[in-house]
């Protein structure tokens, strides 16, 4: 009877381990009818390994991302979440930082080194799991990291966001009023302002758009399929394409050849293709300027 209980313990403490990405807190150990002393003595043979007090890592001592993720959620209590530049990897939108970043309810007082805890209010909306891992929602942690990213680093989020299918901007707009008041909702807002956001790919991408501004063109659409192949830009009241080539110093025949065929497409379909590169649009901002403007004002008076 006994040899089943443990055997019962072991079972359901490793289909938790898995569920927390190699990870397991003490409290858990002794929920699932695990005894202290047991616990000690796998410590003691290393087959649990401390991450943080009262947290470990079972079997090995090497955790994945998410496995870090998972401890320090675990080390700050009920209640804990990832939030701000954590949450915002986790979701996939912004890369990992050097800190973890935590959101615990206002009344925790767990803590531990090296962990960036924030205690703070929070709403049931504003929380949920992803890969298992309790996390700000999509939203919130969008005008958490508008409170610390930069411009272009928040805009790139935000059109991560879109492509990945979390939130789209639309969506993201109409939201923010639940969140009116908080910081980083201001910020979040001007950067989704109609006339002049649209989601993008790259960094180049979004200095381009500015660019397109000062010409006197309107924003265009991005990330639209058109004769068969996704362009970067497209103005359907013109009937304009501009593709911009990125950091392709060493672009082979078969690139090039594959560029070609997508401009000829597009002149074909009776759309105006235009090509930018990376170092025009980086180095020479007024030559790109000059030529859309030179090029809508063509496409205007034959249209």
């Amino acid at each position: 009877m006994a040899r089943q209980i443990v055997q019962s313990i072991a079972v359901s403490v490793w289909a938790l381990v898995d569920r927390q990405h190699g990870v397991i807190a003490r409290r858990q150990l002794l929920e699932l009818g695990m005894s202290e002393s047991a616990i000690d003595h796998r410590i003691a043979t290393a087959r649990l390994h401390r991450v943080f007090r009262g947290v470990y890592a079972v079997g090995r001592p090497q955790l994945s991302q998410a496995g870090r993720w998972m401890a320090a959620v675990l080390v700050c209590g009920p209640g804990a979440l990832l939030s701000h530049l954590s949450a915002g990897a986790l979701w996939g939108i912004v890369k990992p930082g050097a800190s973890v970043h935590v959101s615990v309810p206002l009344s925790a007082r767990h803590s531990a080194h090296g962990l960036r805890v924030r205690r703070r209010r929070l709403r049931e909306a504003d929380i949920t799991r992803h890969l298992g891992i309790p996390v700000t929602g999509i939203v919130l942690t969008l005008v958490d990291l508008a409170t610390t990213l930069s411009r272009d680093a928040l805009e790139a989020a935000i059109s991560e966001a879109d492509k990945l299918d979390l939130i789209d901007p639309e969506a993201l707009r109409l939201r923010l009023e639940d969140y009116r008041g908080r910081p980083g909702v201001a910020v979040l807002r001007r950067t989704l302002d109609r006339h002049s956001f649209r989601p993008t790919d790259s960094w180049l991408e979004r200095r381009f758009l500015p660019l397109v501004r000062r010409a006197g063109l309107p924003v265009p659409d991005t990330r639209r399929h058109k004769n068969g192949t996704r362009v970067d830009f497209y103005w359907p009241e013109l009937g304009l394409v501009v593709e911009t080539d990125g950091l392709r110093y060493h672009r082979t025949a078969a690139q090039q050849a594959k560029d070609a065929l997508r401009m000829q497409r597009h002149a074909a379909a009776g759309l105006f293709p235009v090509r930018f590169t990376y170092e025009q649009i980086r180095s020479e901002p007024a030559h790109v300027e000059a030529t859309l403007r030179a090029v809508a004002v063509r496409l205007r008076a034959a249209g």
